[in-house]
């Protein structure tokens, strides 16, 4: 899912030309009216962002999603609409028919949107809370490559031809069949399965799927720990998420991290390399394997992130992260401001086009994800994903539908928005963002307490909940502290 993520972000770079003169011919045929290049761009900039608008709508459905069908179920019955969109994209020149690519943008964007919240959701809660880092990174490193895969089947020598571009974008249903193949046979997540539906036994099972060794039983103790906490607590809609004053900082951190990422002017990156590339003077036949070595680049520094934030925690890598980014975006407004009086600014403006790609996916790609699992409880997570998500896809479709205007207007200079974003992201997690790393849920939630101006909760009662031994897992029995 994630990767389909990546793949879908980066794949219309490459066959924008050949996009804009389909848009051309088919308007042209249909409507006996010649579009001029003003439209032409507005249309493909509808395209491009318009994936966003899906997200966005996924994103809203999450919480509910979630809530009803669990986690795996949520991502298995997702796929769905992979089928329809991929289809919708792969015949559209045959039916000549332009917004069959808009409708499938948008579907696959849906999608996108599901996936982005319900992935890192359940890595969080399957993960034991030694390597909840790693594998919350995993899904960075799988948006990398979908990107980088995008980049190299774009390449002029395999399908980045006028007659492949269908075949290009429909090339998401692979993945998803090998998805829909393989997914349902995992388990659910196993805080899903006790905490919001009360199934110690399938808790049990899942927990011994996942967890071929180490304690299953400190582990369900301190889910029903959790579950005490929220006894008298429903799940939160979204409404009562955003007005509980007991985690109004967590949700302005998700607020500023999850808007951060994408006003970062990573997506611009994204979306338009190859015309950033262009204007930076690099010579047409070589612009296409510039792009692909940046995709090389976001995969070894997402891979490097990954391996590193269990040894050197959140905050380090998104504080580092995006201090490097805002160096880079300002390093691209002076690098293009000179390019003309010295030739060789054009490879500082590459260098900095690829440290922004490289600092975003050593952290910030992920992180983000990662802590709005960790911040929450289970009670308020689906809510909090729903918001996240709602944040970073419209940002996301702000920048890539304004991104081309917003340059024309202003030329270079765009990127210093992109750096004072970056640096402000930067600062805010210094000051108010904790370190995470091998705490519990629990302990995390409590973490906030001050902040938040509530009293911490007891993590000790003097009465719980407890797993007592039975044929080497258990079953739910009430234990008196003595």
């Amino acid at each position: 899912s994630s990767m389909l993520y990546g793949f879908n972000l980066a794949v219309v770079n490459s066959p924008a030309e050949y996009i804009k003169a389909f848009y051309n011919e088919t308007l042209t045929e249909q409507h006996h009216w010649i579009p001029d290049e003003h439209f032409l761009t507005i249309l493909y900039s509808l395209t491009v962002s318009i994936f966003a608008i899906g997200g966005m709508t996924g994103a809203l459905l999450v919480g509910k999603l979630v809530t009803k069908y669990g986690r795996k179920g949520t991502l298995v019955r997702s796929t769905m609409l992979v089928f329809i969109g991929g289809s919708l994209m792969g015949f559209s020149r045959w039916f000549r028919n332009p917004f069959m690519v808009v409708a499938g943008r948008f579907i696959t964007g849906v999608h996108s949107g599901i996936s982005l919240s319900v992935v890192p959701m359940y890595l969080g809660e399957i993960a034991p809370k030694n390597l909840r880092g790693f594998l919350g990174l995993v899904p960075s490193i799988h948006i990398c490559l979908g990107v980088f895969g995008a980049q190299v089947l774009g390449l002029s020598e395999l399908l980045g031809k006028e007659e492949h571009w269908p075949l290009l974008l429909s090339l998401v249903l692979f993945p998803t069949l090998v998805q829909l193949m393989l997914l349902p046979w995992f388990p659910e997540s196993p805080r899903y399965l006790l905490i919001e539906k009360g199934n110690v036994h399938a808790t049990v099972s899942a927990l011994k799927c996942f967890r071929k060794k180490g304690n299953i039983q400190a582990e369900v103790e301190e889910m029903q720990e959790e579950q005490r906490s929220l006894s008298s607590i429903k799940i939160l809609s979204v409404r009562r998420l955003l007005t509980d004053r007991s985690v109004r900082w967590q949700v302005l951190t998700i607020v500023v991290v999850n808007i951060g990422m994408q006003l970062s002017g990573i997506d611009a990156i994204w979306f338009y390399t190859n015309e950033i590339f262009r204007n930076a003077g690099i010579p047409e036949p070589h612009i296409q394997y510039t792009t692909v070595g940046t995709g090389a680049v976001e995969v070894i520094a997402g891979t490097l992130g990954c391996f590193t934030i269990e040894r050197v925690g959140r905050r380090p890598l998104i504080i580092g992260g995006f201090l490097f980014m805002g160096l880079c975006c300002a390093g691209i407004t002076v690098s293009v401001l000179l390019q003309a009086q010295f030739p060789f600014m054009s490879y500082i403006s590459v260098g900095c086009v690829v440290g922004i790609i490289a600092g975003f996916c050593i952290g910030p790609a992920g992180i983000p994800f990662l802590i709005t699992a960790e911040l929450f409880k289970q009670s308020h997570r689906p809510s909090a994903y729903t918001v996240a998500g709602c944040l970073n896809w419209l940002s996301n479709f702000t920048i890539g539908f304004v991104f081309p205007f917003l340059e024309d207007a202003t030329g270079p200079y765009c990127y210093l928005i992109f750096c004072a974003v970056c640096w402000g992201v930067a600062a805010y997690t210094i000051w108010v963002i904790p370190e995470t790393k091998n705490k519990t849920f629990l302990e995390i939630s409590q973490m906030f307490a001050t902040k938040n101006s509530v009293q911490k909760e007891d993590p000790t009662p003097n009465s719980h909940l407890k797993l007592a031994l039975m044929n080497g897992y258990g079953s739910l029995r009430l234990h008196d502290e003595k």
